[in-house]
């Protein structure tokens, strides 16, 4: 392994044996991590006095955010941020996997909050480097997915939909970025509508605290098609597009009784109904 003393801003990360196996590339998050100030935002936000294995959050916080970003999946792979010169890469120091296990343990809801003001900070810092939208229109995407485990003893994990055993969390993401602007857990067999009012509030006021001061747009599938979601919507001012399922109760009929006149084409997309897809021309009303 030889050092290299170019800029990390212009660092690039290459092999030259193709058998070579390293995690070389956490240079790069590591290097983030610390422009962003990330350990000082996490051991200032981040208190776990008088918990059991709440000691030194930053350290343990990076561990875990560094070896998800490597491919960890389970709590032993925190253990290839230990192997070869793999350490070297981090500023930190890499945690034992039996001791994130009880620092993880040590969290309450309450905690969990406090986590939320590290990413919104975090992000404030990200947007004043120049990523913060301004008074461009901002369009996020709202949808959930399911995070599949494996045990049977994992606290919030449920059978679904999909029928697997998991969590199903909801997130928000920023368009054109990738960005998660906001997250939030929720037992394996909630339905997809579940805390979306109270979510979409906490997004907004978020997005608008740390930059966001255009129009934003949020865009909805139809499994959050909901009364409370449309009207607090509309109380905050926001732009959005929800698809409906057509056989809603009174939908197709109200949109049977719109005038041809007042369409106008827009593309084409898929229209998802509880029989096969079907593909249609795509119309708005004028």
């Amino acid at each position: 392994m030889t050092q290299s003393y170019q800029k990390l801003e212009a660092i690039e990360v290459a092999f030259d044996d193709e058998n070579l196996v390293a995690n070389a590339g956490l240079l790069l998050v590591s290097t983030l991590a610390s422009k962003l100030g990330l350990a000082d935002v996490i051991a200032d936000k981040v208190d776990l006095t008088g918990r059991v294995g709440g000691a030194n959050p930053a350290s343990k916080s990076l561990t875990l955010i560094h070896a998800m970003v490597a491919g960890a999946s389970h709590i032993d792979h925190v253990d290839m941020l230990r192997a070869g010169s793999s350490s070297k890469l981090l500023s930190f120091h890499v945690a034992a996997p039996s001791t994130l296990g009880t620092y993880l343990r040590s969290f309450t809801f309450g905690h969990v909050r406090q986590l939320d003001e590290v990413i919104e900070e975090e992000l404030t810092r990200a947007w004043a480097m120049g990523l913060a939208p301004g008074d461009d229109p901002l369009v996020i995407d709202i949808d959930s997915t399911i995070c599949e485990v494996s045990g049977y003893h994992k606290q919030g994990a449920a059978y679904g939909y999909t029928k697997k055993l998991g969590y199903h969390p909801i997130l928000a993401v920023r368009s054109d970025t990738g960005e998660v602007l906001h997250c939030r857990m929720r037992k394996g067999s909630a339905n997809t509508q579940r805390g979306t009012k109270r979510f979409v509030q906490e997004l907004i006021a978020r997005c608008r605290r740390i930059g966001a001061t255009g129009k934003i747009t949020i865009r909805f599938d139809s499994g959050y098609q909901s009364e409370a979601t449309l009207k607090e919507l509309e109380r905050l001012g926001i732009s959005y597009t929800m698809a409906v399922r057509a056989n809603a109760k009174g939908i197709r009929s109200l949109v049977e009784a719109i005038d041809s006149d007042s369409w106008t084409p827009v593309g084409v997309f898929l229209l998802l109904d509880p029989g096969p897809h079907r593909r249609a021309t795509g119309r708005r009303r004028a």
